[in-house]
């Protein structure tokens, strides 16, 4: 079972006025961790407290790190066309989108399921599905939340205890089975066709 748990850290809430400050992705064959994609992202903004309150992340962290137009190709080459999945995936995706489409820029082209959606169904009964509460009830080693690589980890370990849940033999159920159980549509990031750039009279002369 090969799949792709990604997160992101960001400065606020609303995409294409918010930006991202951190990207976590971790590429999983069953529940072994077998390769990572993990960065500080410059977000050409002032951090507000209140997102360094909960993430850590300052400005002084963020001061000569790349900028997101120069990260999204490079994360859509590590995510190719693998199956993705993120706790409460309605918030990650469009962030990315929202720069993807910006930018004009390549995206990865595989499905994206929502582990909150299939937690619902996979684990009734729960006080709540923040991932914190199902890294806990799982027992899941735990160092630190709110920073992208490890919550991207704890997605992705959550996932698999789900698929193995459902399956018992690291097997992956089928895809539009696991898309109506999360409760969610299909979803996949935006394929952005180039515009070509339109002449002006110095390009004429």
């Amino acid at each position: 079972m090969d799949f792709i748990a990604f997160d992101l850290e960001t400065t606020g809430f609303i995409p294409g006025i918010d930006r991202i400050i951190e990207i976590g992705a971790v590429r999983f064959k069953n529940d072994s961790v077998q390769a990572v994609y993990s960065t500080l992202v410059d977000p050409e903004m002032s951090i507000p407290q209140a997102s360094s309150a909960v993430n850590g992340i300052t400005d002084d962290m963020v001061v000569g790190k790349p900028k997101i137009e120069t990260l999204l190709d490079s994360f859509a080459e590590f995510c190719e066309d693998s199956i993705m999945v993120a706790h409460n995936a309605s918030f990650d995706v469009p962030f990315l989108s929202a720069e993807i489409q910006k930018h004009e820029t390549t995206a990865p082209t595989g499905l994206v399921l929502d582990t909150l959606g299939l937690a619902k169904k996979v684990y009734p009964g729960l006080a709540n599905y923040k991932l914190g509460t199902l890294v806990q009830h799982l027992k899941i080693p735990v160092t630190n939340f709110h920073r992208a690589e490890e919550d991207a980890t704890y997605c992705g370990l959550l996932f698999y205890k789900m698929m193995n849940k459902m399956t018992g033999m690291n097997q992956m159920p089928e895809v539009e089975h696991l898309i109506q159980l999360s409760g969610k549509p299909k979803t996949n990031f935006p394929i952005v066709t180039k515009q070509p750039k339109q002449l002006s009279m110095l390009d004429l002369l």
